[in-house]
């Protein structure tokens, strides 16, 4: 098949990420994969070990700015167009329309992987492709109750493991290197810093602990958010326990530092960062947002709370501190398991070919008599 994979810019999110990944494994898998994006470059560029191409010259730091888009998405009459990310979705009613008009057979696949607010335009642009595919059963009930999509026309497939747990080891040394001692608790935040992501949330729960506990909570990424969240805990005094620790291109070290991942974030459809926690054998509190319950097994690996439920968080957190050793390494091997099955990369990978293929064999005229 040819595969165009659309993606506005390669900023460090778990979307570009995912862009990244399913160029790759589609190119590597024999398929005519290449990956398009508006901007040039973004953090990850150098990462795509794939076919990459930009469609501005250079960048103009407008990622709504989409130059020559249909000409050059539709020149080699690809057999399908996967949108990422609500701004190459907010196009694809429109590449949809343009491959109608000039009688190609190709398949514009629209996703949705984020939840919040989203402009007007992109519920009108993806009710126009031929189908579209989100990342959690919830998001995809939500698209079928409210805004109306056809449940025929909407898939589910998760979120691949980006960061699989390559060694169960513990790492002791960036524990004491962020002054960690081994009987501390390290809480785990990864995640860009911007308002939907509310990491402000997860420094005031925190702050509310009981002053005889010993705990850390570490708040890795970058964003417009990480200032104010930096004045923050200062202001309440914690600058010793949260520490920033910036991008981490390979968060694998944080994961295996660290004992609880933590997540407040608002606007979700499926949390990347939740499920490679998983993967590594911490289990979670988390808020509730989008799919957020599909990251973990509820009351077993990871606790759901409503959003701004601070004496709930700390007590889901003083729940898994009574856990015995024995109790915690089950905890940990559960989630391990659950993680590999059920987001395992070549398993999504399959499950999109699969349905590339069954659009566009629907697409195909029907043999002559």
């Amino acid at each position: 098949m040819k595969i165009i994979v659309l993606q506005d810019h390669l900023r460090s999110g778990g979307t570009e990420r995912h862009s990244i990944l399913l160029s790759r494994e589609f190119s590597q898998m024999g398929h005519g994969a290449q990956l398009v994006t508006f901007r040039p470059g973004g953090r990850l560029a150098p990462t795509a070990g794939c076919p990459l191409r930009s469609l501005q010259p250079f960048d103009t730091g407008l990622d709504w700015f989409a130059p020559r888009l249909q000409a050059t998405v539709l020149s080699g009459s690809p057999d399908i167009v996967l949108c990422m990310g609500k701004t190459a979705n907010c196009f694809a009613g429109r590449i949809q329309r343009g491959a109608g008009a000039r009688g190609l057979g190709t398949r514009v696949v629209a996703t949705l992987r984020a939840g919040g607010r989203l402009p007007g335009l992109y519920y009108s642009s993806v009710k126009a492709a031929s189908h579209l595919v989100t990342n959690s059963r919830e998001a995809a009930d939500l698209l079928v109750s409210r805004h109306g999509l056809e449940r025929a026309r909407v898939s589910v497939i998760a979120n691949s493991l980006v960061f699989p747990d390559a060694s169960p080891e513990r790492d002791g040394g960036m524990r004491a290197a962020l002054g960690a001692a081994p009987s501390s608790t390290v809480l785990l935040s990864v995640g860009m810093f911007r308002p939907e992501k509310n990491q402000a949330d997860l420094i005031r729960f925190a702050a509310g602990f009981p002053r005889d506990w010993d705990w850390h909570l570490w708040l890795a990424g970058e964003g417009p958010q990480r200032g104010r969240c930096e004045r923050l805990a200062a202001s309440l005094g914690l600058a010793g326990r949260v520490k920033f620790l910036g991008y981490r291109g390979d968060p694998g070290p944080c994961y295996r530092a660290a004992d609880i991942a933590v997540h407040a974030s608002r606007e979700e459809a499926l949390s990347n960062f939740l499920i490679e926690a998983q993967s590594h054998g911490l289990p979670a509190v988390a808020c509730r947002a989008l799919g957020i319950e599909e990251c973990f097994l509820p009351g077993r690996t990871g606790w759901m709370l409503e959003q701004g439920d601070a004496e709930g968080f700390r007590a889901a957190v003083a729940r898994l501190l009574s856990d015995s050793p024995v109790e915690r390494a089950a905890r940990a091997a559960e989630a391990r398991a659950f993680a590999r099955a059920s987001f395992d990369p070549r398993r999504q990978v399959e499950a999109y070919l699969a349905l590339f293929e069954s659009l566009i064999r629907s697409s195909a005229p029907a043999p002559s008599r």
